[in-house]
């Protein structure tokens, strides 16, 4: 019996959507390149991938009449995969690492050849005009066939709710075309190199990847997460309270009275004329 999905699980589905901008690619080794392995001596070289496409396939088809009287059936009788993939990347301002290794990758399938019924003759140099390839024998330990090791994994930057990643897996494998790469004084940007890798099929399948320990929930539940942040915090012992600040009080000024000075009738003696003298017989007769 099929389980009940809620609607919580169906949004929850919706508002993750899977994005263009997470994935890995390893390019596989052949043993005639064996001196482009690093320390660790593994059998993939992986390159700054600007950009990639995850392949496809269809199915080829063939129409049956005869069966039935009006009916035309559809039978399936091969799978059809994609013939190449392409790949960008970044190249460094080092070496030019992507551009060398794929081009010492289609220097050894062009391998050079010399004339072998003229021994008496110098080694043919690329530069000269009668200089000419023989193609290497594709599979075997000199071959230029990568049986395997191309793989491109399409992962998701949120990996909190578990999930897992696509894992595209091709077989038989080399460099078919180097893009072209314009350079330009007017305008500088970014050097890509973008290589076009023939396969004759892939497989696809998924794989789990690690969960993170505390779900990056949009609204985690707040009990949990205190208790998961009891678990997390070290004891360092008590630590000792601050002492209680010394409150001190703001000094107010006193107030000051205000100073009246007496007005006496000394202070009309400065002046003069008959002005004067009328105040002074009206301040008598007040008395």
């Amino acid at each position: 019996m099929p389980s009940i999905r809620t609607i919580s699980d169906i949004k929850a589905n919706l508002l993750r959507p899977a994005t263009t901008s997470h994935f890995e690619v390893e390019i596989p080794i052949i043993p005639a390149l064996n001196f482009w392995k690093g320390a660790d001596k593994q059998g993939q070289i992986q390159l700054l991938c600007s950009e990639a496409s995850l392949p496809g396939s269809n199915l080829a088809t063939f129409d049956i009449n005869n069966d039935r009287m009006g009916v035309t059936e559809k039978h399936v009788h091969r799978r059809v995969f994609d013939d190449r993939i392409d790949l960008t990347f970044y190249v460094d301002a080092g070496i030019y690492k992507p551009i060398q290794f794929f081009e010492e990758w289609i220097d050894y399938i062009t391998s050079p050849a010399e004339d072998a019924s003229k021994d008496s003759n110098p080694k043919l140099l690329k530069e000269q005009s009668e200089y000419f390839y023989r193609m290497r024998y594709p599979h075997g330990d000199d071959g230029y066939i990568a049986n395997q090791g191309l793989k491109v994994t399409k992962f998701e930057k949120d990996q909190s709710n578990g999930g897992g990643a696509l894992e595209y897996k091709f077989v038989n494998v080399f460099p078919l075309a180097i893009n072209s790469m314009p350079v330009s004084y007017d305008t500088s940007s970014l050097l890509k190199c973008t290589v076009s890798m023939s396969y004759i099929r892939y497989i696809v399948k998924s794989i789990p990847t690690p969960t993170l320990r505390i779900p990056m929930e949009r609204n985690p539940d707040p009990i949990q997460q205190a208790q998961q942040n009891n678990v997390n915090i070290i004891p360092q012992g008590d630590i000792p309270a601050p002492p209680r600040p010394v409150l001190i009080p703001p000094v107010v000024p006193q107030p000051v009275p205000p100073v009246i000075v007496e007005r006496t009738s000394q202070s009309f003696t400065t002046r003069g004329g008959p002005e004067a003298e009328r105040l002074k017989s009206l301040m008598a007769q007040n008395r």
